[in-house]
């Protein structure tokens, strides 16, 4: 208990102590006086100004202290198992940026009525995909080369330039996608990610394109998220509301992966995407009414998800 009062005061400053409780400024709502109160013992909290409060003092800890505190808390607290897991925001020699040159035949479909790209926009229609999706992901093909017949949509890293991309066949190769050979830990189109709205995780670029409306939406390039990846460690982070919404056949790894991230504290859903191949199948209303009735997972119902990918 004195460790944990230790770190409060160490994220919310200096307190006085009134019977039980122990009174902070509040971090919420910064009154004056000291009308945050806090029951160590109870695990409880409240402002008496604001009307902030809890019952998980680790929600105040992971919103307003550091990476450290967070860690020391959790550690005190048991609430995850000292396996590695505590180690993956340890000060790490930051990796240079990868960056990729697009193919040099690469061209782009945002303003082009040329008979060689007519293939490639049909395509895209029957995929769902908008003119204004083309625009907002930078989306062209190739017309020769090694990328000929594909389109190719471009991942952007926070310099700007190009750092990984997908490119499909749409004239029947064998061989659907042929990406290039390139480190894989990046967070695809980093550069336009909004962290303020609800992120949603989806296996493919084709299928990103389709939950655009729905939040921010990141592709996976899988079905599968390493705790010590770029993404992983970048929500936790940013810590938004968490959508999992991978094709149905892969609902054990959505499961593994909310089970990660509810972890480390993160607000987790998973999207019912049965019915339907993959999420670039789903019409874009029903993807929408999925999310809404998406519940958020806690230990019963990831048990029940679990169960139900069995």
């Amino acid at each position: 208990m004195r460790e944990k009062l230790q770190i409060l005061k160490d994220v919310l400053g200096r307190s006085r102590i009134s019977g039980q409780e122990h009174l902070f400024t509040c971090p919420y709502c910064n009154h004056h006086k000291r009308k945050f109160s806090v029951n160590v013992e109870k695990n409880v909290y409240k402002c008496w100004v604001c009307d902030t409060r809890g019952t998980d003092l680790y929600q105040v800890i992971r919103k307003h202290g550091s990476f450290t505190h967070v860690q020391e808390w959790r550690v005190l607290t048991n609430k995850v198992e000292l396996d590695g897991f505590e180690n993956i925001f340890e000060d790490k020699e930051e990796e240079a940026e990868e960056i990729i040159d697009l193919p040099k035949e690469f061209r782009s479909l945002a303003n082009t009525n040329t008979i060689s790209a007519q293939n490639a926009l049909n395509y895209l229609k029957s995929r769902g995909v908008t003119q204004k999706d083309i625009l907002r992901w930078k989306i062209g093909f190739c017309d020769e080369g090694e990328y000929k017949g594909r389109i190719i949509i471009p991942s952007f890293g926070m310099t700007g330039k190009a750092n990984f991309f997908v490119a499909r066949s749409y004239d029947g190769d064998w061989m659907r996608y042929k990406n290039p050979k390139i480190n894989r830990n990046i967070i695809f189109n980093e550069l336009y990610v909004d962290w303020d709205k609800d992120v949603v995780l989806v296996e493919g670029a084709f299928d990103a394109i389709r939950a655009y409306d729905i939040g921010t939406p990141i592709p996976l390039m899988g079905s599968s998220l390493r705790i010590e990846s770029k993404l992983f460690q970048a929500i936790i982070r940013h810590d938004p509301h968490v959508y999992v919404a991978l094709d149905y056949d892969a609902q054990e790894k959505a499961s593994k992966i909310a089970s990660y991230l509810m972890r480390y504290g993160a607000k987790v859903y998973v999207i019912d995407t049965s019915g339907y191949e993959d999420v670039a199948e789903m019409p874009k209303n029903v993807l929408e009414i999925r999310k809404q009735q998406a519940t958020v997972m806690d230990a019963d119902n990831y048990l029940f998800q679990r169960i139900r990918s069995l």
